[in-house]
């Protein structure tokens, strides 16, 4: 049974650890199989979403990394 819209929180609105651990969730009923071939695919989209804010989140960090590292190689 897909989940009501209005209990779906915005993707864009979630930390990196609430993306991964609705993820994980996710991953984990589609594992498990569901009742519906819909409920599937909500899941799946769902999924897509999620993974793609936490690629965004560690794309993100991955930019900050550099640049604090080449502000430290510059300070060298």
């Amino acid at each position: 049974m897909p989940v009501p819209e209005e209990a779906v929180v915005d993707v864009a609105s979630l930390s990196f650890e609430q993306a991964r651990d609705e993820l994980v969730t996710v991953v984990a009923e589609l594992e498990q199989g569901s009742p519906t071939l819909e409920h599937s695919l909500a899941l799946w989209e769902r999924g897509e979403a999620l993974a793609a804010r936490c690629e965004e989140w560690l794309l993100g960090a991955k930019r900050r990394l550099e640049a604090a590292r080449s502000v430290a190689e510059g300070d060298a």
